[in-house]
């Protein structure tokens, strides 16, 4: 589709978008007029006191919200890596228990996962306890570690399959080339098989990032107030949930596109430039004759 056809598309969904709303008005007789009742429902129904107050609580947890979904993610990077080359390299053992570990992530909800995170580490705290008489306070344990822990264990087992994937798209003629100019196995995988992998894993756990940071809205059954969890506590306290969880969709939203941009520049900052790009030169291979032909 042509650049101009798409401009023209676009200002007609707009167009739609706006005349959609009237439609009822003009055919429907009701006891007000348009302007009459929407004008009723942003002095009357919508609070916009209660909108507006409360982006400020909401805000102010954002950090949060981030350090659990950065915190988490580097964890589910590693993890996933190493379940990746366990697969890979088909580990006696450890392969089965990673089949069985990713089986079980993928097949519970989150929200169960963090239940069992929640209410599994303060038994396993209690257990090391008895067993070698030490003294661990279950209840001074932060209660942004279980949810971590659910995030990470949970990113893990997906965003092993990606790297999983991503790893074996790698050119193998590039690694025996490496390998023929003497590099180890690790230095391979570090300066061949890493960075092309990264170029195409990028997009995909880009995504899983973004999911992470919609997914930490969770984090309240655990304890833990974030963005969330302090729209709950505004809406319960203001008897305007709609308002209030409208303000915490406003905030998610900007945040994700900034995560979305983020992710744009890395993929175009890792993408791995070819000396005189094959694709144009193949653009210029006319089909009408041999280029092969130097006559």
């Amino acid at each position: 589709m042509k650049k101009n056809n798409k401009i023209i598309l676009g200002v007609v969904l707009l167009l739609a978008l706006i005349v959609l709303p009237t439609i009822p008005f003009l055919v429907v007789k009701g006891q007000y007029n348009f302007h009459d009742f929407w004008t009723l429902v942003f002095t009357k129904i919508f609070s916009w006191k209660a909108f507006v107050g409360a982006f400020l609580p909401i805000i102010k947890m954002i950090p949060s919200s981030l350090q659990m979904t950065i915190i988490a993610m580097i964890f589910g990077l590693f993890l996933g890596l190493l379940l990746a080359l366990v697969r890979i390299n088909k580990i006696p053992i450890l392969n089965q228990l990673r089949a069985l570990f990713v089986s079980f992530i993928r097949g519970t909800p989150i929200l169960v996962q963090l239940y069992l995170s929640y209410t599994g580490i303060p038994l396993i705290l209690k257990a090391i306890n008895m067993n070698y008489g030490t003294s661990f306070n279950v209840n001074t344990v932060p209660a942004m570690l279980f949810v971590v822990v659910a995030f990470a264990l949970n990113e893990g087992a997906y965003n092993s399959e990606t790297i999983r994937a991503a790893i074996q798209s790698v050119d193998r003629g590039q690694i025996e080339a490496a390998k023929s100019l003497g590099m180890t196995n690790f230095q391979v995988f570090m300066r061949v098989t890493l960075p092309e992998a990264a170029t195409v894993a990028t997009a995909p756990l880009g995504n899983a990032l973004i999911g992470l940071l919609k997914s930490t809205s969770l984090a309240f059954v655990a304890g833990v107030v974030e963005m969330t969890a302090r729209a709950q506590i505004i809406g319960g306290s203001t008897f305007r949930q709609f308002e209030t969880y409208l303000a915490l969709a406003l905030v998610y939203w900007p945040i994700c596109i900034i995560f979305e941009i983020l992710i744009r520049l890395l993929e175009r900052k890792l993408d791995i430039k070819m000396p005189g790009d094959k694709r144009k030169n193949r653009a210029k291979i006319s089909l009408s004759r041999n280029p092969f032909n130097q006559a």
